[in-house]
């Protein structure tokens, strides 16, 4: 009897076990669910889970493990096995036909058998995220599809944020459960992996369950198992008090004990007692097998033992047997982490070097009995762990260039550290990796900040600045400025526009170059204050487009373009004048197979567009630079940025369910903090008009919390301050809402960004009683440019306009209800509605103002702002008029709503929930939510039943 031997009886974990039974039948109902199991080493979270898959019925199982590598993961490890694993199962082409968009590229940085991997980019990354979950999305469709990622304590950055990305997504993907273990004694202050679960943890459909130690009934039951008969009172006593209810050391004492050996005095040396037992041979082979990590290649071992595949096979055998190591597709895996670990640490420092080194050198010999990119990485691992500076130096820059290629960048960047690490301990570091240090340390800041490591990158830039002497080498100096200068931007700090403006004296204006061309395009994007900067930006994006033009750059043109246009654009008056720049930079991107630049004129147009009032259009460009986004296999990553453009122009529209549905589904991808201020912003301004103060509250603190950490413009700022002015008047906190408006007054200059201001200047017009001198000084020189901004000035006119003459005041009134009426704007317009009907009433016309109080009722009504509507009707009762018709007037036929008659349409011709969702932008559940109520309300069981309805009572005839 081995001390590996496992109790055939599972004993402790019915509670678990039903928890995760309940998450896959959720999964095969179509709401996916998350289980995240942490517990000690030895607790039986592997257990746990194979007893879970084994009884999963018709589901599909995809399990891959995160390997260790010292200290450090290897990136996208699991991925990596449940990829492999399709492909032996599936085989590569059913597994290609099964990726959306009909391109593998992006799989190809985790598997060769994918072909060549898509260029690199900043959207290479991204893509390979979206083919993964695209293809468990559709691997999902045919059955209840099960992810198991273990070990995720020794994930690497890479592993962590597509696990993080998939979890996020996973609600769209239907009937797929993911399941994640950890090792919960591993996660000290710093680890990585806490801040993720933490976040995780907030996920509605995430549970997370912590595996404890089996009790001293438990335990007997276990033991039982293992002896296959009761256990004596002493000897559970004595397994229980040295175990303390961990699994695997009760596994391990019992079958020591049944074996008439003397008990170790420690845990440790129980374990080894398991090796000690097997034949002298065996024993050195897995010492030897312990420097490979938890999993090692069955052609690796070969190779580094030197034997044959009978010998290799033989000395192999017992170790199988004894419970020590299992068999795991092409390779082998101790049983359990803790018996490498205590096999590795046993090694003397003279065995850990040598057996690193053999490993090294048999990598060195043919790294091709590993894939790639593992062979490469973990050959640095091994050199450096041989403490062979050189060789580890050498090893490292190759692993950079591998995990490169695998979009691992936080790999990379950690490769390169520690080439930089090493540098002065190898005589030709230079000449090995081919640079010098300055340059070396240029390529890890690029590298950090496509890590997302900004302070890193920073400070690395900064280090190569310091060494580069500007005068004798000025180029290699402005490339360096202009990466730090962007980092710097990223991180809203100072000093970004003061790095460009070097960089673009030093890069040299004759001949005309790329780099010059670069450089003066990141400069006129990021020049943006209002007055002489503006006309700077102007001037130096057109040098830019001039030298891209000259050196056949059509990226930097078309940038260039973008950033142009938009800056004129920002004369609304004049939008139709310049628009066609959006076009020209589009048709230059696309030659140039840009993908960012045409995002970004997606969203630039989209927002001039919005600026100018020009709702409907903005929204269409947004809903088209999504599709774009599509096509390029990008949805959910850069194309979810553009839902923050959709949501504006809805809110403005009064389709307040939908944007609030787009809104949800962008805050879900856990966007930059810039982006959430403005998506919680727009979720804010509905929930202040719909009269939820506790919600608009807790957005405003969401907002806040994230402002008062960085640096942010105008455009953030305002609309902000605007917020927390008119929850405090809606609070009734009058003067604390004045005080508030007059601080924001004093401390920024509104006519820096007259699109924002505006709207501002409006709520502190409202605030009762005469409107303070600041705000009319204010309102007679802001510029009103457009017709959103005009629409805006002609209600400041009207709040603040003189008592004395109720006739002027009426016609101010009518001017704002023209304007808002003319924009599409209906909660707007209903505002100033109630405005000219109060104007109205004070002229002693009735009429005229009953029948602006049915207009404001109306459209308060659809949008359902209570506090507006309240206020009709109160005003409506003390003038004693009638405001007509019935609130249900206007309604949608069975009471649905706007939203659920949209997708109606789209069931009565025939579409999934998913094609659904694609069509309105929203989350697959968010359909299935309407898709049920739509039933509901129709009396109806089917979905054909409902088109059949709808197509009786002719509901879509246009």
């Amino acid at each position: 009897m081995t001390i590996h031997q496992v109790s055939p009886l599972f004993v402790g974990r019915a509670g678990e076990l039903a928890l995760l039974d309940g998450a896959l039948a959720e999964a095969g109902a179509g709401v996916g669910a998350t289980v995240l199991v942490g517990g000690e080493a030895g607790v039986g979270k592997t257990r746990l889970i194979g007893e879970f898959t084994d009884r999963a019925g018709e589901a599909l199982v995809l399990a891959g493990g995160c390997l260790e590598l010292g200290t450090e993961g290897l990136p996208f490890a699991p991925f990596t096995a449940v990829l492999r694993g399709l492909v032996r199962e599936f085989g590569r082409d059913r597994v290609a036909e099964l990726v959306p968009g009909g391109t593998t590229r992006g799989l190809a940085r985790l598997l060769p058998e994918f072909g060549e991997p898509d260029r690199d980019g900043t959207e290479a990354r991204a893509r390979l995220f979206e083919q993964i979950l695209g293809l468990l999305e559709r691997l999902a469709e045919d059955r209840p599809v099960i992810l198991v990622v273990e070990d995720a304590h020794w994930a690497d950055r890479s592993t962590r944020d597509l696990l993080a990305f998939l979890i996020r997504y996973q609600r769209d993907t239907g009937r797929l459960m993911i399941v994640v273990t950890y090792r919960s004694d591993e996660l000290h202050r710093a680890h990585p992996l806490r801040p993720l679960l933490a976040e995780l943890a907030r996920v509605p459909w995430v549970t997370r369950v912590e595996l404890g130690r089996l009790s001293r009934r438990e335990v007997a039951a276990q033991a039982a198992g293992i002896l296959a008969r009761e256990p004596s009172h002493a000897d559970v006593d004595l397994v229980y008090a040295r175990s303390e209810g961990n699994p695997l050391f009760v596994e391990a004492l019992v079958s020591e004990g049944a074996s008439g050996g003397v008990l170790p005095e420690s845990l440790r040396d129980l374990l080894l007692a398991s090796v000690e037992r097997l034949p002298a041979e065996t024993q050195e082979l897995l010492r030897m097998a312990s420097a490979g990590g938890q999993r090692i290649e069955h052609a690796l071992l070969a190779a580094v033992t030197g034997s044959d595949e009978a010998t290799l096979a033989a000395t192999l055998r017992p170790a199988v047997a004894g419970n020590v190591l299992a068999v795991d597709g092409e390779g082998y895996a101790f049983r359990h982490a803790l018996i490498r670990e205590a096999l590795h640490d046993d090694l003397l420092p003279g065995e850990h070097t040598r057996l690193h080194t053999r490993f090294a050198e048999a990598l060195e010999r043919d790294l091709s009995v590993l894939p790639a990119p593992r062979g490469a990485i973990e050959l640095a691992h091994h050199w450096h762990a041989a403490r062979d500076t050189t060789w580890a130096l050498t090893s490292a820059w190759q692993a950079a260039a591998a995990a490169r290629r695998s979009a691992a960048y936080d790999s990379q960047l950690r490769m390169l550290l520690r080439v930089l690490e090493l540098w002065d301990h190898v005589p030709d570091a230079a000449e090995r990796v081919g640079r010098g240090h300055a340059e070396l340390l240029r390529q890890t800041a690029i590298v950090a900040h496509l890590a997302g490591e900004y302070d890193r990158g920073a400070a690395l830039a900064t280090a190569a600045i310091e060494e580069i002497d500007r005068a004798a080498e000025p180029v290699a100096a402005a490339r360096v400025l202009r990466l730090r200068g962007l980092i710097r931007y990223d991180l809203s700090r100072p000093g970004h526009v003061d790095d460009l403006r070097e960089a673009a004296a030093l890069v040299p204006a004759e001949p005309p170059s790329r780099l010059r061309g670069q450089v003066l395009e990141s400069l006129a994007r990021m020049l943006h204050r209002p007055g002489r900067e503006i006309a700077e930006r102007l001037a130096t994006a057109e040098q830019a487009i001039e030298i891209g033009r000259a050196t056949g750059d059509d990226t930097v043109q078309a940038q260039a373009l973008i950033t142009l246009t938009w800056t004129r654009c920002l004369r609304f008056a004049e939008l139709d004048r310049h628009r066609g720049g959006y076009a020209e930079a589009r048709r230059l991107a696309t030659r140039a197979d840009a993908y960012t630049a045409l995002m970004r004129a997606a969203i630039s147009e989209s927002d001039s567009l919005e600026g100018a009032g020009r709702h409907e259009e903005a929204a269409q460009v947004a809903r088209d630079g999504i599709a774009l986004a599509e096509r390029h296999g990008l949805a959910r990553t850069s194309g979810a940025f553009l839902t923050i453009n959709l949501a504006e122009p809805l809110v403005s529209l009064g389709r307040w369910d939908d944007a609030l549905e787009v809104i949800e589904h962008a805050v879900e991808l856990a966007p930059p903090p810039p982006y959430q201020t403005g998506l919680l912003g727009f979720a804010t301004d509905i929930a202040l008009a719909r009269g939820e103060l506790d919600r608009a509250a807790d957005l405003l603190a969401s907002i806040r919390r994230i402002v008062t950490r960085g640096s942010f413009r105008e455009q953030t700022l305002f609309p902000h301050g605007r917020r927390e002015v008119e929850l405090l008047l809606a609070r009734g906190l009058v003067d604390e809402a004045r005080e508030a408006g007059l601080r924001l007054l004093g401390s920024h200059d509104l006519a820096a960004e007259p699109r924002y201001s505006w709207a501002l200047l409006a709520s502190l017009a409202e605030l009762g009683g005469p409107v303070s001198p600041e705000v009319r000084a204010l309102a007679e020189r802001l510029p009103a440019d457009g017709d959103l901004q005009r629409a805006q000035r002609l209600t400041v006119a009207a709040l603040a306009g003189p008592g004395d003459d109720p006739a002027a005041r009426l016609k101010e009134w009518d001017a704002a209800v023209a304007a808002w009426a003319a924009l599409g704007n209906p909660y707007a317009r209903a505002r100033v509605c109630e405005g000219a009907a109060h104007a109205a009433l004070a002229c002693g016309e009735r009429e005229r103002a009953a029948a602006r109080l049915a207009t404001a009722a109306e459209l308060a009504r659809r949008l359902d702002a209570r506090p507006l509507l309240e206020r009709i009707d109160a005003l409506a009762r003390r003038a004693g008029v009638a405001v007509g018709g019935d609130p249900a007037r206007g309604g949608t036929p069975f009471g649905l709503t706007a939203r659920e008659l949209e997708v109606l349409r789209h069931v009565t011709r025939g579409l999934s929930n998913r094609e659904i969702a694609a069509e309105l932008f929203i989350a697959v559940k968010t359909v299935s939510v309407h898709v049920s109520n739509i039933l509901a309300k129709l009396g109806v069981a089917s979905r054909g039943e409902a088109a059949a309805q709808a197509h009786a009572l002719r509901l879509f005839d246009a």
